[in-house]
């Protein structure tokens, strides 16, 4: 008699070790984002050096504060809020370099289209 109940419980054993693998693997811990984490600082940096506190300030601050809540997140070990925190600095810092060496580059372009129109002028005015 008792092993006929165990012919039944086989499938059911496999099924409760199942469900309790599944959620073991369901409470695994998130590994911490340090690569992210550090990717996002270094665009933050290149923001910085491409003018972006001056050029795009309302985009530059944003990734400033994304990843400093990722840092936070990082601290409180909440690894998936630092993540995602550190991938929008990243965005963030990218756009504001972005914009600001664009801007760069048009006030360069506007200074020289001046600087040849000076020429143009003073050209025009030799030839007379």
């Amino acid at each position: 008699m008792r092993y006929a109940n165990t012919a039944s419980g086989t499938p059911m054993r496999i099924v409760m070790l199942a469900a309790a693998a599944v959620a073991l693997a369901g409470c695994a811990t998130t590994p911490a984002p340090t690569e992210q984490v550090a990717v996002a600082k270094a665009a933050v940096a290149d923001a910085v050096s491409a003018g972006g506190p001056e050029y795009a300030p309302g985009v530059f601050k944003s990734a400033q504060d994304k990843l400093d809540r990722g840092n936070a997140a990082m601290a409180a070990h909440e690894y998936n809020d630092a993540r995602r925190y550190a991938e929008e600095a990243e965005v963030d810092a990218k756009l504001a370099a972005v914009t600001a060496r664009s801007t760069k580059a048009q006030r360069a372009v506007a200074e020289l289209e001046l600087g040849i129109g000076a020429l143009k002028d003073e050209i025009a005015r030799a030839a007379r």
